[in-house]
Parts: C-alpha cells; sequence; structure tokens
C-alpha cells in the first residue's frame, strides 16, 4: 500500500490559521476530490471538525480520524488512536493508497516516522500569517513527478503549483 500525503502550503510553511484554511483556491478543492476519492483518508481530529459540518464525513472516501480522546465518536468514520493503526486499517481493508490529508501535527508525525511514500504538495506562492506549519522538508529525499504551474486568475487570488514528489529509496 502506497502512503501518500497531501497538502496545500504556503511558501513559508503556513498551512492553516485558527484550525482554518487561509487561502480560497477552488482548483486546489477540485485537485484534492479528484486526488483522494474513492480511498481512505486519515485526518485528525482538530483537522476533521475544522471541515464544515455539512461536508463531513468527506463523501466517497473512507474517513479515519485520529484522536487521542477515546470518547470521540463521529457517524461514517473509523476512529484509530493511532497513525499505525490507522495504515493498518486502511492496508487490511484492501487500499492500494491511502492519504494522510492533515493537519500539521499528523503530517510531522508521518514524515518523523517515515512512513510516507508519495508526496502531493500544491504550492502556494505567497507567505502567509498563520499559527499551523508544515515540517521543513529534505526535497534531496524525494523526486519531483509533476510540476503544474498555475498564474493566478479571477478565482484565484494567488498562484500555485501542483506538484507530487516520490521518496527515493
Amino acid at each position: 500500500m502506497i502512503v501518500s500525503l497531501i497538502v496545500a502550503v504556503a511558501e513559508n510553511n503556513v498551512i492553516g490559521y485558527n484550525n482554518n484554511l487561509i487561502w480560497h483556491l477552488p482548483n486546489d478543492m477540485k485537485y484534492f476530490k479528484e486526488t483522494t476519492l474513492n480511498h481512505h483518508i486519515i485526518t485528525g481530529r482538530k483537522n476533521y471538525v475544522s471541515i464544515p459540518e455539512k461536508f463531513r464525513p468527506l463523501i466517497n472516501r473512507t474517513n479515519i480520524v485520529l484522536t487521542k480522546d477515546s470518547s470521540f465518536k463521529e457517524e461514517n468514520c473509523v476512529i484509530k488512536h493511532s497513525l499505525e493503526d490507522a495504515l493498518n486499517f486502511a492496508k487490511g481493508n484492501g487500499e492500494n493508497e491511502v492519504f494522510i490529508i492533515g493537519g500539521g501535527q499528523i503530517y510531522k508525525e508521518a514524515l518523523e516516522k517515515n512512513l510516507v511514500d508519495k508526496l502531493y504538495i500544491t504550492h502556494v506562492h505567497e507567505n502567509f500569517e498563520g499559527d499551523t506549519f508544515f515540517p521543513i522538508l529534505d526535497l534531496k529525499q524525494w523526486k519531483m513527478e509533476k510540476n503544474e504551474f498555475h498564474e493566478k486568475d479571477e478565482k484565484h487570488k494567488h498562484s500555485y503549483t501542483f506538484a507530487v514528489y516520490q521518496k527515493i529509496n
């Protein structure tokens, strides 16, 4: 099973503020949906509850929510208490590519434990104020497979690049 991580990150590694997205990039939301559709997704509890209620759980995906809170319950979600348990659940369910979708703590843990095979990163070409950051990557450990630049336009206030990186073994 491929363990992938998907994230939109600013040039200064900011990914959020007050448990919210900072930018509005409709094409990135579409890319996220198309990429993760019909897969297992792993998210931390805080990241999960930051998704507007009308959109959660994310449809046509197996939503796995990580939490240390043993009393946390959420309809139509799988609740796990460790990243390893979440990955084992996805693998045991026959998943071929599982997606870690945030937040900052989950990204950090997955990368520190060297669990990630592939990165889907939307590079937002701007610096932002924020309180949640994506870990700094050693890009020498990753090979870029995709690099698709998009200029800002009437629907996208910031330019951005869809990039995909494969771990170098």
